[in-house]
């Protein structure tokens, strides 16, 4: 039996929990901090936090939060927004968390990624792409909550990370983002087949089966917001996550 990895992603703004649709249409779903209590009940692999208002509006990341959210985390934790700087980092990894997560940062200062691989380790350093389809239909990266068009494409951005030292990749698809319409299964199979580091897959999951199958088509990991928040059809605000029986038979048994 393989147990993968199955992890809410937080979305933090202005301190608050918000959840989006395809990375616009934020809608408020409660407090962070009582929402790591109830995963920790919920006996949950892991969590990441992203502070999606740190880096557009020019914010350092808000060291108070994190330690409030690292001090009530019973799992490991990532957390990213606003990092820029390495000493930015140690402040963070000083306070109880796990991994530090970059997203616009990798792809103005990839540097900053290789810092950070040789002080602490690859293991600290994930790195999030996130990933939509340009007006001509074609795959490309964007950052800055997917407002801004970096060119790359998704697999040639995730081998220059992985080279740059990242120990993981957060691939996450914009247009798939709190839609329930399931993974990216393409995006995830061209890129976790042309990088060695663990691909965690994101954006659009709506049911074990879709985390079996990204799982089966390559990712490593799988990670989900609005499926843990959420209770459809009407998307009233419901923080769960499945019991560990059912993740063994469904998913730890059959991958």
């Amino acid at each position: 039996m393989r147990r993968v990895r199955i992890i809410p992603v937080l979305l933090v703004k202005q301190g608050g929990l918000y959840k989006s649709i395809k990375f616009s249409n934020y809608k408020y779903v409660g407090d962070p901090i009582n929402a790591v209590k109830i995963f920790n009940e919920k006996e949950v692999d892991e969590i990441i936090i992203l502070d999606i208002d740190a880096t557009s509006s020019g914010k350092s990341p808000n060291l108070k939060l994190i330690s409030e959210i690292a001090g009530e985390a019973f799992m490991p934790l990532a957390y990213g927004g606003g990092i820029s700087t390495i000493d930015q980092v140690k402040q963070i990894l000083y306070e109880g968390v796990e991994k530090v997560s970059f997203n616009m940062a990798a792809w103005k200062t990839p540097q900053l990624i290789s810092e950070v691989a040789r002080q602490f380790g690859s293991s600290s350093v994930v790195v999030s792409i996130d990933v939509r389809k340009d007006w001509l239909g074609r795959k490309k990266v964007f950052c800055l909550n997917g407002s801004k068009n970096t060119t790359y494409c998704p697999v040639k951005f995730a081998k220059e990370m992985e080279n740059a030292g990242a120990g993981e990749i957060l691939l996450n698809s914009i247009d798939r983002d709190g839609t329930f319409q399931g993974f990216d299964i393409e995006l995830i199979q061209e890129v976790s087949k042309n990088v060695t580091i663990p691909v965690i897959a994101c954006g659009g999951a709506s049911s074990l089966h879709d985390f079996r199958n990204a799982i089966i088509q390559g990712a490593s990991a799988v990670a989900a917001g609005s499926y843990f928040v959420f209770q459809r059809p009407h998307r009233a605000v419901l923080i769960t996550y499945p019991p560990q029986q059912e993740l063994i038979e469904e998913i730890y048994s059959q991958v």
